[in-house]
């Protein structure tokens, strides 16, 4: 293995830029428009575009990258996380194109990522599991039967999703049907699949999970485990390793059926087996992760052990010491860096990075996709970077995350930062008294109104404009090459006087776009009476659904149609 294409971008791609020059191997980056800038393009030995914006035209388009691959004589791929990671047709299509898959076998990745086979696995094994459908169920008529029949809450699942993406806790019978809809849409635009199946949902569970790195030899090992219930919308925010607070029983039971569940499967790579914890003790299997977590920093600070190093040497043929896992040394929490606003419900702020003043000093790591002048685009997912703190125990830990957290300046977008300083205050997660009360919606329950007395609305964000390139074939001693240059090179320059934009007056009928991205569904009728706070639309950004609520009483009048794509404050329609 020479030259590793990673098909990825941000701060995972130069994750495993940093593993390649360390293992002594070339790297090769691609990039969609909006990334052209970005630091993983420039920090890789060989960077090539991927002429477009949207995730199906670049990261998701799995024959251009394979096409690149050959073309740029890579003889790896490495998927990092999101996108193609957890898609098998592409992992096989990898291999018949003649290169190594960083990553566990395509029939490995089609079983365990289907939740529904992974359930079957996981029982296999005698896995702790909770009450499910026995496959997808076909509309939302069959998901509020199961609720009928089996209790609130429940969670709707995609059967071939992951990330949080194609996730929803139904709390209410009347929202299931809805939410089982939402769902379907959500699976089907993150991983181009919609089915889902049910299943109980412990209620106010915490979300543990085993990290797995296997060989090719059948050796499987658990390298510890974390936990990562700070959640909003299924999305974690903050984790931690190892997992505090477990007894030595429930530990057991994890690292145990999490090693029979991958070495069942024949699993090789780095994966995660996850479950819930529920309050009086019950553990259920969630799922397996066939890839690279993002979380997976917290492990390799308690270990020693480096993921990415060890994927790429697994995919090599290496095979695993004998030696027994180390104990974790010391204690590990992460921070997303997302460019969210936590005041206005984690709304996805794309937009310019003016300030990047990361912290430093000792315990203190930065995984980091952006620098000061940076754009986060509207395209991808929000995350600019991962703070990753560790001390000796978990209240040094705490401590010097705090210090962390206070040095920390970014401006521009709106960031979680705010969100992260209110939690390290909070009783419920430092557990100074052994009580460690945060669960996995413990965000929009208990500290919902604590939060937003600690956290104001940042500024409302303008995002940048999608790049809009002019592309131009020439040719160098015979070669043909593409040049890309910005669309407005070429114009004439503006006349001297030009009128800027009138300020337009504030519609109070109008319905604006919360966010930048497209307006997936109407949730209303034209014409419709509505009432403030009805979901009357839901627009997808940066892979993630928002709903659209009515801001007055009235009649509904629609001025876009689904499909639409638009920018932040677009009118949608109005009510009158």
């Amino acid at each position: 293995m020479n030259r590793l294409l990673i098909a990825n971008r941000g701060e995972i791609a130069v994750r495993v830029i940093r593993a390649c020059r360390d293992e002594g191997i070339e790297s090769i980056a691609i990039y969609a428009d909006s990334d052209r800038d970005a630091p993983f393009v420039a920090m890789a030995d060989h960077a090539y575009a991927l002429d477009g914006e949207k995730p199906a035209d670049t990261y998701l388009n799995a024959d251009k990258i394979i096409a690149i691959a050959k073309k740029a004589g890579a003889d790896a791929v490495h998927p990092g996380y999101g996108f193609l990671s957890e898609r098998a047709d592409f992992a096989a299509a990898v291999q018949q194109a003649g290169l190594i898959w960083i990553g566990p076998d395509p029939k490995v990745i089609e079983a365990l990522g289907d939740k529904i086979e992974a359930r079957r696995i996981a029982e296999a094994v005698g896995a702790p599991l909770v009450a499910g459908t026995p496959g997808p169920v076909a509309n939302g008529d069959e998901a509020l039967a199961f609720a009928k029949e089996h209790g609130l809450p429940i969670a709707i699942k995609a059967a071939f999703g992951g990330g949080g993406r194609g996730m929803k806790v139904a709390w209410r019978l009347e929202e299931v049907e809805e939410l089982f809809d939402s769902a379907t849409r959500e699976a089907l635009t993150a991983f181009g699949r919609g089915e889902c199946f049910i299943e109980q949902f412990l209620d106010r569970p915490r979300h543990v999970e085993a990290q797995v790195l296997a060989d090719k030899h059948g050796n499987v090992k658990v390298i510890g485990t974390r936990d990562c219930s700070l959640q909003r919308r299924n999305q974690k925010l903050v984790e931690e390793a190892p997992a505090p607070f477990l007894t030595d029983d429930q530990r057991a039971r994890i690292h145990d059926s999490a090693r029979e569940i991958c070495a069942h499967a024949g699993y090789s790579g780095a994966g995660t087996v996850e479950y819930l914890l529920s309050a009086n003790g019950t553990i259920s299997f969630l799922e397996v992760n066939t890839r690279l977590q993002v979380e997976h920093p917290v492990t390799e600070e308690t270990t020693g052990i480096d993921l990415v190093r060890g994927m790429i040497r697994v995919a090599r043929g290496a095979k695993l010491a004998d030696e027994n896992v180390p104990e974790p040394r010391g204690h590990s929490i992460e921070f997303r860096i997302n460019a969210e606003d936590p005041a206005r419900g984690f709304l996805p702020t794309p937009g310019p990075i003016n300030v990047f003043d990361a912290p430093s000093g000792p315990g203190v790591r930065l995984d980091s996709g952006v620098v000061a002048g940076s754009n986060v685009s509207g395209s991808f997912d929000s995350m600019m970077a991962k703070l990753i703190v560790t001390g000796a125990t978990r209240a040094e830990a705490l401590q010097r995350a705090a210090r962390a957290l206070a040095e920390f300046r970014i401006e521009g977008v709106a960031t979680v930062l705010p969100f992260d300083r209110a939690v390290l205050a909070e009783a419920d997660f430092r557990a100074d008294d052994g009580d460690f009360r945060v669960h996995t919606r413990w965000i929009e329950t208990d500290f919902a109104d604590r939060l937003a007395e600690a956290v104001a609305p940042h500024d409302r964000v303008t995002p940048a404009s999608a790049p809009n390139l002019l592309r131009v074939a020439i040719e160098i001693d015979g070669k043909r090459h593409q040049l890309g240059l910005p669309a407005n090179m070429l114009a004439a320059a503006p006349q001297a006087g030009a009128a800027d934009s009138q300020t337009e007056a504030v519609d109070e009928t109008a319905i604006t776009a919360p966010v930048p991205g497209t307006l997936t569904v109407w949730q209303v009728e034209d014409g419709a009476e509505v009432q403030p706070g009805d979901v009357v639309a839901v627009m997808e950004a940066m892979k993630m659904e928002t709903r659209v609520e009515a801001h007055r009483a009235g009649r509904l009048k629609r001025e876009v149609d689904a499909g639409a794509t638009l920018p932040f404050g677009a009118v949608l329609g109005r009510i009158e």
